[in-house]
């Protein structure tokens, strides 16, 4: 052991490592505390702000490399690039995020180092700002914030007062506890032990009465090796179809995975209008059981009316005639997944996006609200990743009364679709919406609008969810004020930490 503490940055390493089973498939959550303090007595060993810098940088990547090691997975889907080459992305993606704990850990070191409290305010408030960036700079990637470890915990409720990386925050606090406990310093572990319990406790928004809203969310199963196959086509809808038709229940609303239909359901070409009829009226053969359908599709764009010119991933809501009741464009598009950035220069090497076909998808406009027949409400879309971005997955001039979460975690092994599910949770809880998740392969669930899992279907196995849509929340302090929360906590965890780090030094202690 002595010789480890002469090595902090392979401690700190290690604890980033240990770190990621916090998070789901294992969902170890304690072990996020205990690596937090950890950090903070390295942290407060180290004597030089670039030590600082290392630790928190090895911290994030050992994170980052375990926690992300599904992408890898995407790669063995796509032709055109050897597999290999996803452990090499999961690595330069990890250099690059582990820059954002970095940040943070740099933050601590510089105005909090005199005193251990500061060192740990400075250290919470730091982490929610730079969780932040991370979700926001160069598209953002906010895959796996801290705080979506406390998914399985009673401090999940607590999202809907301050936010996902208030979550962040109070994890820091926690694992800061836990160190200046162990130095005997009780001031700081009673006011998070306080405030973490007032927080867990505080009662949520009355639920808004609707009328009972039965629904059916199918997940048939079709990996992505399958997906794009030639000939596959109809081989899916029948699948879809079969699972739809099996004791359906009339009057429910139907919902189909992101891209359940390959071939086009929109094309602003004039000649194919004709033909996308005909494609929309075969998505809606099951119809008659049914109220409306809800399916991923792509739609194509045209500049000319006679060329396609782009594409969208879009989710369309489909009458029982197959006409468009409404549409969402995904807005949040992945970066080398749905679109290649540079491509004149990366396509010269032979490099490509990783969805199949060389055609870019193009954003659309964010999020909206779409009216739907009858007594069902409103309902808002996120379609698969976007439903990661903390505070930007409603239109808040427009709430909905649930989200619809349609995915494609085909293409990330075991570890990938419960992270996403565990993240689609957070997103309820913020919003206090209900949210209808549809998958080709898992996980398929509904998530209330407290964050809980009402039903689910297990990864890689076709079946149905037939239940009741959970009725809304009113709007959470997180929903009329979003991000603004985290971010002030953050500040003012920070300039207390500078405040309080320009008093007089503790002893060295543990």
């Amino acid at each position: 052991m002595e010789s480890l503490t002469r090595r902090p940055t392979l401690l700190a390493l290690a604890g980033g490592l240990v770190s990621a089973f916090a998070f789901q498939p294992f969902g170890l959550w304690p072990l996020m505390l205990l690596d937090f303090a950890l950090l903070c007595w390295l942290l407060n060993r180290t004597k030089s702000l670039k030590g600082a810098l290392a630790l928190g940088w090895l911290f994030g990547l050992g994170q980052f490399v375990i926690g992300l090691n599904w992408i890898a997975t995407a790669f063995t889907f796509q032709a055109k690039m050897p597999p290999w080459l996803g452990w090499i992305a999961v690595v330069l993606l990890s250099l690059y995020l582990a820059v954002y704990p970095m940040l943070a850990t740099g933050l601590a070191w510089r105005f909090g180092k005199p005193r251990p409290i500061a060192l740990v305010l400075a250290l919470a408030g730091g982490w929610a700002i730079t969780e932040w960036l991370r979700a926001t700079m160069f598209t953002g990637f906010a895959w796996n914030p801290v705080g979506v470890a406390l998914a399985d915990t009673p401090l999940l409720g607590a999202s809907r007062w301050i936010g996902t990386y208030g979550l962040s925050t109070l994890i820091v606090l926690i694992g800061g506890s836990l160190w200046l406990l162990a130095r005997k310093d009780w001031r700081l572990a009673g006011g998070v032990a306080f405030a973490s319990l007032a927080l867990a406790l505080l009662p949520a928004p009355a639920a808004t009465p609707m009328p009972q809203r039965p629904i059916r969310i199918v997940q048939p199963n079709i990996g992505q090796q399958d997906k794009w196959t030639e000939g596959f086509e109809a081989v899916a809808a029948e699948k879809l179809n079969q699972l739809s038709m099996q004791s359906a229940r009339p009057g429910s609303l139907l919902f189909w995975p992101e891209a359940a239909v390959t071939s086009p359901l929109s094309d602003e070409r004039a000649a194919a209008t004709p033909l996308i009829e005909i494609e929309r009226s075969r998505a809606a053969r099951v119809m008659p059981a049914y109220d409306l359908l809800i399916t991923g599709g792509l739609g194509f764009l045209s500049n000319d009316r006679m060329t396609v010119t782009g594409a969208t991933n879009s989710v369309f809501v489909l009458d029982d005639g197959g006409r468009i009741v409404g549409s969402y464009d995904k807005a949040h598009l992945v970066p080398y997944g749905e679109y290649l950035p540079m491509r004149p220069i990366l396509s010269a090497i032979g490099l490509s996006r990783l969805a199949p076909g060389d055609l870019d998808f193009r954003p659309g406009p964010g999020p909206r609200s779409v009216q739907l027949p009858a007594s069902w409400g409103k309902v808002g879309f996120q379609l698969c990743y976007e439903i990661i971005f903390s505070g930007q997955v409603v239109d808040r001039r427009d709430r909905p009364d649930f989200l619809f979460n349609p995915s494609n975690d085909a293409w990330f092994g075991s570890w990938g679709p419960p992270q996403h599910l565990a993240q689609a949770r957070l997103r309820a809880a913020e919003e206090g919406l209900p949210v209808v998740r549809s998958t080709p392969t898992g996980i398929s669930a509904l998530i209330d609008p407290y964050g809980g899992v009402v039903a689910s279907l297990p990864w890689q196995t076709p079946g149905v969810i037939n239940t009741l849509l959970p009725d809304p929340l009113g709007p959470t302090l997180f929903a009329r004020l979003g991000n603004i929360i985290p971010l002030a906590l953050g500040f003012i965890l920070l300039f207390a930490g500078i405040v309080l780090g320009r008093g007089r030094r503790y002893s060295t202690g543990i």
